[in-house]
């Protein structure tokens, strides 16, 4: 009689139903708004209403393959085009994660992602974009003074700081006399809402060292802000950038004024994220040791800092194979 309860309740629930389920348990997890909104969003989006409608039990790994295959090939609005095998590879990873935990509950038997063939780890990676050179970096300082945003882009260029976390950072964040910054909160957008919320892992809350410069752009900033501001920057939540009523900035228009910022100097396009992974290049390649570079910029590993910018190793090789020469003395 156990046996036929336990098959009806694997076979009476849909691949929908679960993932609707799912999300409400990768709420109860205290997974950040930020993360649950991209599932919800993924799963809405990428999973057809055929597949939705499926039993959990009748799902076969199969099936799977030919829906990523159509996602790859005509997966945008309207079909005229295919998603990008990252995508892709993103669902996989939720359906895998979201069998896995039907499986702990006994909601069905098997797995059919484990046995489904999504585009390949090296096939998913994000294009590679380049950025700025010190040179390009500086040519853009000099010609981004008069932005209202400047201050935000040295602080971001010095950093390495993410966008959500500039926008986030509170004057009682920073410790100008120490020379430093605490990085404790961070703005989101979540449906449509800005919300503030804690930095996405316990790496990601540090302490970052802040430079003479770096500094003194800060300093010009607070003493702007105090002519500019109807709000209380003494107050321990004023934001160091914000609206002149204090109210956070949102992160797709600040975007769009990095972009209009560009435009206006003449500097080469890249994105306001590329800041960071300029700063974190041209530190390894300054000689930093990649430990260091990964507590600056927040990574829960060094192994990750070390694959995002492998790019900057070959330069530190040549480097090691020199000094290591220089010493033996032959």
């Amino acid at each position: 009689m156990q046996t036929t309860d336990s098959s009806s309740k694997r076979t009476s629930l849909t691949l929908g139903e679960h993932l609707d389920q799912w999300l409400e348990l990768c709420r109860t997890r205290g997974l950040q708004p930020v993360t649950i909104a991209s599932y919800e969003a993924t799963l809405h989006l990428r999973v057809s209403d055929e597949l939705r409608a499926t039993p959990l039990d009748d799902v076969t790994p199969e099936q799977l393959n030919r829906h990523y295959h159509y996602l790859i090939t005509a997966g945008r609005k309207g079909g005229n085009a295919g998603l990008s095998p990252r995508s892709v590879r993103y669902l996989h990873t939720l359906l895998r994660r979201a069998y896995a935990d039907a499986v702990r509950l006994g909601r069905t038997r098997s797995n059919p992602a484990d046995l489904a063939d999504a585009p390949s780890a090296r096939a998913a990676r994000p294009a590679t974009r380049s950025p700025w050179t010190p040179e390009e970096l500086t040519r853009f300082l000099r010609r981004a003074r008069e932005d209202r945003y400047y201050p935000a882009y040295f602080l971001a260029a010095t950093t390495g700081l993410r966008r959500g976390e500039i926008l986030g950072t509170r004057w009682s964040d920073l410790d100008l006399a120490a020379r430093q910054l605490r990085v404790l909160q961070t703005i989101i957008e979540v449906a449509h809402v800005l919300t503030i919320s804690t930095p996405k892992s316990d790496r990601s809350r540090r302490l970052v060292a802040l430079d003479d410069r770096t500094i003194a752009v800060l300093r010009e900033h607070l003493d702007a802000e105090r002519r500019r501001r109807t709000d209380d920057l003494d107050d321990p939540g004023a934001l160091v950038f914000a609206h002149a009523d204090g109210s956070p900035i949102h992160p797709a228009c600040f975007s769009y004024a990095f972009g209009h910022c560009i435009k206006n100097t003449g500097t080469r396009r890249i994105r306001f994220h590329d800041l960071r992974h300029g700063h974190a290049t041209m530190a390894l390649q300054a000689g930093i040791h990649p430990k260091v570079v990964s507590e600056r910029l927040g990574h829960s590993t060094v192994a990750i800092t070390l694959d995002v910018y492998s790019h900057a190793i070959p330069s530190l090789q040549r480097e090691a194979a020199d000094a290591v020469a220089a010493l033996i003395g032959l």
